[in-house]
């Protein structure tokens, strides 16, 4: 992307965002992937970008952890290590390791099914190869601590054991000479020491003459003389002869270790980047966590959606102070390519403005917005502001020309991909000369399909974005009563800039008030009052619309909570309607399967006897069986007519009441209840039955009539 002028990402406070990103990254390849933000063009680099952030901020929300702890920044000891003849050392190798041991758990993180769930970050590595071999070669030559082993090679395993031999002989050679020394009383108080690599005895200097040997040095006081035995000398020797020795075989196992290990070079470095890239992926989590951002919809074409945005710095600011912040909802499209901001002064029209450009800078640079995510970002090419309240030093000093030269370059490049801010347009001439040209500037801003946002007092702007197509009025709400801004941008209708009201709240002399009103164009005063009403008018209709919507979304839940209830409680009474078919189903199912029984029983014996006496007792059993069945069915039939007009209440019998006596399915009124018996009136006879065999009923209401 290009901006105009050159300040323009510190204007709009790019710089700040990456300020709070870069705190967030660990490795010095994450910090320089923050400190140089590249602003991209290309939808499909700031999707990716945009999405491998947000996949890492939901891993983050999850609780799981990422395997990229282990942060190096061993790009110059990567780099040494391919050029030939170049020696690393023991430490660089153990960070070598590291490396290559920090990869291979992110590898083994990404195990089948985390590759399908998070594939966009599996993208950073998808096409990189892990060399196991890697560890395995240093592990064969070095220790934890970066010291080679015994084993690296016959010839240091020899020099080392022969070394250990040599420096135990001395030890034991220089002991006795100490001791002897100790007792003539030569040996001063630090009794021992090692100069140039060798072991020598401090003796009193008034003394260094009765120890043969080699004198090494002296003590700053001169009082102590260092002397190298003679009986050890040759011991010296050995060992320090020996130890060149180890030196130079330690020296070729690592070259040739570096030599081994050269050809991964580019691999490593590879492995180092990735974990950078890791790295700053996760910072930019971080700072979406931090500012409660998400990634929204991005678009292969000019315009923004934003929908609940907040401006970045001052969600985190006041977040920290315990202030609320007010988003912005705003909409920059083919119908309305320009918005004409208004208001009163530190209403919020620059922060307004502010916010888009720094939103729209933020996602095409790949980092998330906080903004909801149904909000839709497009793509320019050019960013262009001129804005008055910046504090360089170019700006202090600018006048209306270099005001003229900032318009006339962003009207020369201007297109259908800019996108462009304009504080206080017209400003710094003559209010109707430099109205006039504001008109021209934004006329022909929507010729060239630009898209952007400027804030203006003038009336003339208020009133030509009204009329004309592509230009759209917007203003901050303000609070006329208490003199306070609201910070909230209403779209469609200008604003007042409330300039004799504040004078008249912070108590001007209304003589002097009222005199700059005589000064004032009448239909300018009339223009001011009637934006002043309107606005406070669109004010109060937005606030009962908030309340109606809130209403509205109240009835709404309760309408779907006696839906709710509505619905289960018709569930259970087919539950239970279907539970009582379900009964009777059974019940008249066993009984025939009784008379089958029965019946086949009946022309067994029938078909069994002879005898007519038998026969003549089978039909009779056969008759009793047949009236029983004739019973049942009429009993049936009662039961539901009975069912038809009555039901149970499934409370106790009570006097005065209707109750049904089951033997007979017949239906009377209790007239008195004695002890386990009742009195109940069936017709014009009085029954005694048992309370046992009464159910209280009563008359099932109508049925209601159905809708139309």
């Amino acid at each position: 992307m290009k901006w105009f002028p050159e300040s323009a990402l510190v204007q709009l406070e790019l710089d700040k965002v990456i300020e709070l990103l870069a705190v967030h990254a660990r490795s010095e390849y994450a910090i320089g992937k923050c400190q140089s933000l590249h602003i991209h063009t290309r939808r499909d680099v700031i999707v990716h970008e945009l999405s491998q952030a947000e996949a890492y901020r939901l891993l983050l929300q999850s609780g799981q952890s990422f395997p990229n702890d282990v942060l190096l920044n061993i790009h110059r000891e990567l780099r040494l290590l391919g050029i030939p003849g170049a020696v690393l050392t023991g430490e660089d190798f153990i960070q070598v390791r590291s490396l290559a041991e920090a990869m291979g758990q992110v590898f083994r993180w990404f195990d089948i099914d985390r590759r399908d769930a998070w594939p966009m970050l599996y993208a950073v590595i998808a096409h990189t190869p892990y060399e196991k071999s890697i560890a395995a070669q240093i592990d064969a030559v070095l220790d934890a601590a970066g010291q080679v082993h015994d084993h690296a090679s016959v010839a240091l395993e020899r020099i080392r054991a022969s070394l250990h031999r040599k420096r135990q002989e001395l030890r034991r050679s220089f002991d006795r000479i100490l001791q002897k020394l100790q007792k003539a009383g030569y040996v001063a108080d630090i009794e021992e020491a090692f100069l140039n690599g060798r072991r020598v005895v401090a003796i009193h200097a008034e003394h260094k003459r009765q120890v043969k040997g080699i004198l090494h040095g002296e003590s700053d006081t001169r009082r102590t003389s260092f002397v190298e035995p003679s009986e050890t000398i040759d011991l010296n020797n050995d060992v320090y002869s020996l130890e060149n020795e180890e030196r130079a075989e330690v020296y070729r196992i690592l070259r040739e270790l570096t030599c081994t290990l050269s050809g991964h070079a580019p691999l490593l470095l590879q492995y180092h980047d990735i974990l950078g890239e890791y790295d700053f992926i996760r910072a930019k989590a971080k700072l979406a966590l931090d500012m409660d951002a998400c990634m929204p919809q991005v678009a292969d074409r000019s315009g923004v959606h934003l929908i609940r945005a907040f401006h970045p710095l001052l969600l985190v600011y006041h977040r920290r102070l315990q202030k609320p912040v007010v988003p912005v909802d705003l909409q920059l499209d083919e119908r309305q390519r320009i918005l004409v901001i208004s208001g009163p002064n530190a209403g919020g029209k620059t922060v307004a403005m502010k916010t888009v450009g720094l939103l729209q800078l933020m996602v095409q640079a790949g980092l998330l917005v906080p903004a909801h995510p149904d909000s839709r970002f497009g793509i320019y090419k050019q960013l262009m502001i001129h804005m008055g309240d910046t504090q360089s030093l170019e700006f202090e000093l600018s006048t209306y020309s270099s005001h003229l030269r900032n318009i006339r370059q962003l009207l020369e490049q201007a297109n259908g991909r800019t996108l462009f801010f304009i504080d206080e347009l017209g400003s710094g001439s003559d209010p109707g000369l430099g109205g006039a040209f504001a008109e021209v500037f934004l006329q022909e801003l929507v010729r060239r399909h630009a898209m952007g946002i400027v804030t203006t007092h003038y009336l003339n702007l208020k009133v030509m974005a009204g009329k004309t197509p592509g230009i759209v009025n917007a203003a901050m709400a303000f609070d006329e009563h208490r003199l306070l801004p609201l910070y909230r941008l209403n779209i469609g209708k200008p604003g007042s800039s409330y300039t004799f009201s504040i004078a008249e709240r912070i108590g001007l002399e209304p003589r002097l008030i009222q005199r700059a009103r005589e000064l004032v164009d009448e239909g300018h005063v009339r223009l001011d009052k009637l934006l002043n009403r309107t606005e406070q008018d669109l004010r109060r209709i937005s606030e009962r619309e908030k309340e109606l919507e809130r209403l509205v979304k109240k009835n709404e839940a309760l309408q779907k909570e006696m839906t709710r209830v509505m619905d289960r409680e018709k569930h259970r009474q087919e539950v239970e309607l279907l539970k009582e078919r379900n009964r009777l189903s059974e019940e008249r199912l066993a009984w025939l399967k009784d008379m089958e029984r029965k019946l086949r029983q009946l022309v067994s014996d029938w078909r069994r006897t002879r005898d007519t006496d038998q026969r003549g007792e089978i039909m009779k059993r056969l008759q009793a069986l047949l009236s029983v069945q004739q019973e049942r069915q009429v009993t049936d039939k009662v039961k539901k007519k009975l069912d038809a007009r009555y039901e149970e209440t499934g409370q106790a019998p009570k006097v005065g009441e209707p109750v049904l006596m089951r033997k007979n399915n017949k239906v009377g009124l209790l007239l008195e209840i004695r002890g386990k018996n009742a009195i109940v009136q069936l017709g014009a006879m009085p029954l005694t039955v048992a309370c046992q065999d009464l159910v209280a009923v009563r008359i099932k209401p109508p049925p209601e009539p159905a809708a139309d």
